[in-house]
């Protein structure tokens, strides 16, 4: 058998995609920088670290680390880029070069390769998904990633992603990320975010990941809700409209004011029984993710699956060509992701934010608002990490309820939501702390924004605020390098 060699890329990345292999860790922000003011577009640079930590890290044991979190949060850091101005922009672009190039250094997650290698043949579909789901219950990772390139050669696309989430959902229960993980890197391509040709190589660590050990737990409970409403069995309203408003508004507050998460699957299944959209059931679970987000006590800034989890899947909603059973799993099974469900143990009662401390505060201009809004950010208390003995368990400091408060006020007062929108698009570029978790969070609360209907909508930019508060200070150091080098100019 000849020598595997790593993969390589095309002439005209593969430079820029060695340059963040290869330059030390503590020169990646100044060289990045320099590349991006001599012309690089922002997008190849994106486009180079997702290559680059793909080929160059492997993924560790738990979640954090390799090509996991630059990849999933790809698309909103090219997203928030475009609601930045001048140089500015390249503040995200350096926070995702810097990640990149720390998991690529990291002896957790390297020295490795990425190697090329043939597929696996098979006589069929039929014959490669057999084969797919026995690697997946045997937790044999390398085996999935043969089968998978002949899948992504040789049927639809839609078809072979379809069955990759068919494992990655029911396995939200043990990680939030394997539902994610291959979700975003799926939207990525599918938005036009990264090339087309880039698409077999950059799913390799997602379908890896997926197939690994343990194998997805059944789900009888979900099976059972199911069967019981015959939701498989009957024509269900794939879009939403106006006549649904009133419905997706009740469920969403319902699912909002709920204490005991498992509840949610059934009153979402209620409603499609009788008549409630796929879409209009992922609106009104946005809703109520902003709901029960809002009434959270965490203090871990990386608990915002509840808003990027919620988004992700009112995208996959929206596909076409995904089964109807994988979109009932996706609103059933919401609520099962570890960083979700850790939420339901530190929640305040509803209403919240509290309508009495809203109605206390003194009358503020807009612009009055948006500055007291970002002081009271950039003033959090900072943590002492000596007292911190487990992240998951954090709980916000009272002056978080603040930050929050002030926006309650602006969205009541019906000011601009864009100047909103734009103040908290440069807090959140501070944050280094979440490995891109920030990031994912602010841009779904902004798709949220855009796509619930009034009086909902303005939930989402209230949730920006709170998390906003809670990330800001936790580590800012390239953010703060960036700065000592903008001033260096």
């Amino acid at each position: 058998m000849p020598m595997p060699k790593r993969v390589e890329f095309p002439d005209a990345i593969e430079p820029l995609v060695q340059f963040i292999e290869e330059t030390p860790p503590d020169q990646i922000l100044d060289k990045t920088l320099e590349k991006l003011r001599a012309g690089v577009p922002t997008q190849t640079m994106l486009t180079a670290s997702v290559l680059a930590v793909t080929r160059s890290s492997d993924l560790p044991p738990g979640h954090h680390g390799g090509p996991l979190h630059p990849m999933a949060g790809l698309y909103a850091i090219t997203k928030l880029i475009e609601r930045l101005e001048g140089e500015q922009r390249f503040v995200p672009v350096l926070q995702h070069v810097a990640l990149s190039n720390k998991h690529i250094n990291h002896p957790a997650m390297g020295p490795y390769q990425l190697l090329d290698f043939a597929p696996t043949q098979f006589d069929g579909f039929e014959a490669a998904k057999a084969a797919f789901l026995m690697a997946c219950s045997r937790g044999e990772s390398n085996n999935a990633d043969h089968i998978f390139q002949w899948l992504w050669q040789n049927v639809p696309a839609i078809e072979a992603f379809d069955l990759l989430m068919s494992v990655a959902i029911p396995k939200n229960v043990l990680d939030d990320h394997y539902f994610i993980f291959p979700a975003f890197t799926w939207r990525a391509f599918d938005t036009g975010v990264l090339d087309k040709a880039y698409f077999p190589t950059l799913m390799r660590p997602a379908v890896r990941y997926t197939a690994r050990y343990p194998a997805a737990p059944p789900i009888p409970e979900i099976d059972a809700l199911i069967e019981k409403h015959q939701l498989l069995n009957r024509v269900l309203r794939q879009r939403t409209g106006d006549d649904e408003t009133a419905a997706i508004g009740k469920l969403g507050e319902a699912i909002g004011r709920i204490d005991e998460y498992p509840g949610i699957p059934m009153m979402i299944a209620s409603a499609l029984a009788k008549g409630l959209s796929l879409e209009g059931a992922g609106e009104a679970l946005s809703i109520g993710a902003a709901g029960l987000f809002l009434r959270s006590l965490t203090g871990n800034p990386m608990d915002v699956h509840l808003h990027t989890s919620a988004n992700l899947r009112r995208y996959l909603l929206r596909l076409d060509g995904l089964s109807l059973r994988n979109k009932l799993l996706l609103l059933f099974l919401w609520h099962t992701g570890p960083e979700v469900r850790s939420t339901q143990f530190r929640m305040e009662p509803a209403p919240q934010p509290d309508p009495e401390a809203v109605a206390a505060l003194p009358p503020r201009s807009q612009q009055e608002l948006l500055e007291a809004i970002t002081y009271s950010v950039y003033h959090q208390p900072p943590t002492d990490w000596s007292k911190v003995a487990n992240l998951g368990l954090m709980r916000a400091v009272p002056e978080v309820k603040e930050t929050v408060n002030l926006a309650q006020q602006y969205v009541q007062c019906g000011y601009d939501p864009q100047a909103f929108i734009a103040c908290l698009a440069e807090i959140v570029c501070h944050d280094n702390f979440t490995e891109m978790h920030a990031f994912k969070h602010h841009n779904a609360v902004i798709e949220e924004f855009h796509a619930t209907r009034d009086p909902w909508r303005w939930m989402h930019l209230v949730c920006g605020a709170q998390a906003a508060a809670i990330s800001f200070g936790k580590n800012m150091t390239v953010y703060e390098e960036y700065l000592e080098l903008l001033h260096a100019a």
